[in-house]
């Protein structure tokens, strides 16, 4: 009988353990992360996240929420805040503001910043920031951010920074999206300038050079660039951009966040463009079409 008693404690203990377990367990899980800034990078991120945890999103215009789910899972804990706010001179201040309302455990930029903003901002902020820059066409940003790896950095300050970088690959492996770590922020946050947007920049610039140079000798732009077909497939070095004018919310903007005497030339010879080529937004129409 004693064995009996004895045998029902330890079942009861192990079912008692079970639950307890159980319970921590579930605590871990029930948490959702919060995407803020609902605009062309901020809805396709919260699109993906949603696929696979409980993600809501944020916005100051509300028309853009969820308010519904917003509000019905606002006392969850939030594990990951995704900053997808257009970067002016209050983003600081603004990014700040969103961590004491939102209480997250992790921060992870995908707006385009200026060179020294992840460094600045964990200085101030307790939680793990981590910078994640997002390259895609807007128009199917989605399926770009799948297309492309995510190149992500973290500063060496970082407080929980192999937690934080473990799950956000974890995370993002679990979205379909390939991940690497760059050795430091200040490194993506100049690539993203300087290899992406301002770059495009520069071959849009030297297009609309050569398209004005055509004109004023009544020579057909496009049939002139195929004089570099050959050469680009085999050497990879002459690409024919279209001459059209750079509009955008993307290249022309991001020079302020770098403000390079050199890299400025890029919208000033935009600019002059725009003057002596009529047609030049429209040009834009004729070779994007199939983008």
């Amino acid at each position: 009988m004693k064995y009996g008693i004895d045998y029902l404690s330890q079942r009861k203990w192990i079912v008692i353990l079970y639950y307890l377990n159980l319970i921590c367990e579930m605590n871990k899980i029930m948490k959702k992360d919060i995407v803020a800034g609902l605009g062309e990078i901020g809805l396709p991120i919260l699109k993906l996240v949603s696929k696979k945890e409980t993600a809501v999103g944020y916005d100051l215009n509300e028309k853009l929420m969820n308010k519904n789910k917003f509000k019905k899972f606002q006392t969850m804990p939030t594990s990951f805040l995704h900053i997808a706010i257009p970067v002016t001179a209050k983003f600081d201040s603004n990014l700040i503001a969103l961590f004491k309302k939102l209480q997250p455990e992790c921060i992870v930029i995908h707006s385009t910043i200026s060179p020294g903003t992840i460094e600045r901002l964990q200085k101030k902020i307790s939680v793990p920031i981590i910078y994640s820059a997002t390259r895609g066409v807007h128009k199917r940003m989605l399926e770009d951010i799948k297309r492309y790896t995510k190149f992500f950095a973290i500063s060496k300050n970082a407080p929980r920074k192999t937690w934080a970088i473990q799950t956000y690959s974890k995370k993002m492996k679990k979205y379909g999206v390939k991940t690497k770590q760059m050795s430091k922020p200040e490194t993506l946050e100049l690539a993203k300038i300087l290899c992406d947007t301002s770059y495009l920049g520069w071959l849009i610039n030297y297009s609309q050079i050569t398209n004005v140079i055509a004109k004023s000798h009544n020579v057909n732009y496009d049939e002139m660039w195929t004089f570099s077909d050959e050469i680009h497939k085999i050497l990879g070095n002459r690409p024919k951009m279209y001459p059209g004018y750079i509009g955008g919310h993307c290249v022309i903007p991001n020079l302020e966040l770098i403000n390079n005497q050199t890299l400025n030339l890029i919208k000033k010879m935009n600019d002059s463009y725009l003057k002596k080529i009529n047609s030049a937004k429209s040009i834009n129409k004729k070779y994007t079409k199939n983008d």
